[in-house]
């Protein structure tokens, strides 16, 4: 089995919990962090720019990658939203195993 952590940016920590609540609810994320407060430096209209967002981190299968992504495009208040799948290596091998439990539903 393989892993992703999808890493999301929202406008702020309520959008980002709900997105990672309802992944989790879903099944298709085992876990999802929410770093609250993050600043994006970035360029825009020809300026850089600064504001102020927050960042979900979505723990899941590499299978699920597509179905995380659309679920969080449909549901994001963004037209474009940040939403990168990044592999994940190697881990404990319980934890991972907890993944592969917790993205699975009842059957």
């Amino acid at each position: 089995m393989s892993y992703s952590l999808v890493y999301v940016t929202a406008g702020d920590a309520e959008e980002a919990k709900r997105l990672g609540r309802g992944l989790v609810e879903a099944h298709l994320a085992a876990c999802a962090n929410v770093f609250p407060s993050m600043v994006p430096i970035f360029w825009w209209d020809g300026e850089v720019q600064e504001d102020a967002e927050a960042v979900l981190i979505a723990k899941t299968r590499d299978d699920l990658v597509d179905q995380v992504i659309a679920f969080v495009k449909d549901r994001h208040t963004y037209d474009c939203p940040a939403v990168l799948a990044i592999p994940v290596r190697a881990g404990n091998a319980q934890f991972l195993d907890w993944i592969d439990s917790e993205t699975r539903t009842e059957g």
